[in-house]
């Protein structure tokens, strides 16, 4: 195993709450021996469970971001027994820059891990949570939305993970303990980076995680934070970090997002036009949106079906799309 390249600014053993960086040195034009500073809380009192709370793995993924910021101001070493850390930017160059990949390296860090020490910035970025924070940590929770291009019915998600005995069902505890409205079952699908995201990250560790989707379109609302900021505290509470739940949990709707035909993609380049919205339930054969062509604006638009029957857990934002662009995806209802 290489040796990480980044360096804390603060003691992961330290009690009380410390606000630092990870250095990650970045020689460029500008700035010959400067570095990448990765915002950083942790946050200890006596001994107990680890928690460790990211966002901005995506850079334009806004709400798990200021629900993060929000809890490292208010969270006090005091009102825990064990630790907390926190990285609200974990993609800092893509944060800043608002986008979902880096501007350095065009590093999609939640497709990147195990990572690579030596690697690009977002490689190294990878390598760092995987080999330090996620292996000092008993929970993983990743709070990811829909960014720019996809607005989610705001969800808490967990993986299919039947390897440890008993851990499949401490992960439903968990995501009936975040107490989103919905929460989801997702399976790895074809060329999507399997193994290559937090979750399994944490998988190949043997720790728990916790994923989001938040809502998204490029925006913060006040129920997505909202169920963002109490999920987290919950969380805390369910791991006995904390002493309460803030609110009761539950109930959560669970679901399961299957294979290919829970997805409707663009099949072709224009203008789409969406027929149903999140939240709707739709049936196999249901018109799901239609195509058009300004350009030729007398061609007929072309007209995608969805392909079974689900609830609508997600939907593209931007208006314009491509061939091969994700339009929609469903979940089925499970009886966990």
């Amino acid at each position: 195993m290489s040796k990480t390249a980044l360096v804390p600014e603060v003691d992961f053993d330290a009690a009380g709450a410390q606000y630092g960086f990870l250095r990650l040195f970045h020689s460029v034009h500008r700035s010959a021996y400067g570095y990448i500073p990765i915002p950083i809380v942790v946050i200890r009192n006596g001994t107990g469970p680890t928690a460790l709370f990211l966002s901005g793995t995506h850079g334009d993924e806004y709400e798990g971001q200021v629900a993060l910021c929000n809890l490292a101001r208010t969270l006090k070493p005091e009102a825990i027994q064990g630790r907390v850390i926190l990285l609200p930017a974990a993609n800092l160059p893509a944060a800043i820059a608002g986008t979902r990949t880096s501007p350095i390296d065009a590093g999609n860090l939640n497709r990147l891990f195990p990572g690579d020490a030596q690697g690009s910035v977002t490689e190294q970025i990878a390598y760092y949570i995987e080999h330090e924070l996620v292996a000092r940590a008993d929970m993983v929770v990743d709070l990811h939305s829909g960014g720019s291009s996809l607005h989610y019915v705001p969800s808490a998600l967990i993986g299919q993970d039947d390897e440890i005995p008993d851990r499949q069902a401490r992960l439903v505890a968990a995501l009936k303990a975040f107490a989103a409205p919905i929460g989801y079952v997702g399976h790895s699908q074809p060329g999507q980076g399997a193994g290559r995201t937090t979750s399994g990250a944490a998988q190949r560790a043997g720790k728990l995680a916790l994923g989001s989707e938040l809502g998204g379109s490029g925006a913060v609302t006040t129920a997505a934070l909202r169920i963002a900021e109490r999920g987290l505290r919950n969380i805390l509470a369910h791991m006995g970090i904390t002493d309460a739940h803030t609110a009761e949990p539950g109930p959560t709707r669970i679901l399961d997002v299957g294979g290919p035909a829970y997805f409707v993609y663009a099949p072709g380049t224009g203008l789409f036009e969406p027929l149903v919205e999140p939240g709707d339930t739709v049936s196999a054969g249901q018109p799901a949106a239609r195509i058009h062509t300004p350009e030729t604006p007398w061609a007929p638009a072309e007209t995608v079906h969805f392909a079974r029957d689900g609830f609508v857990l997600c939907k593209r934002v931007p208006g314009r799309t491509m061939r091969g662009d994700c339009l929609f995806h469903l979940g089925t209802d499970l009886n966990w």
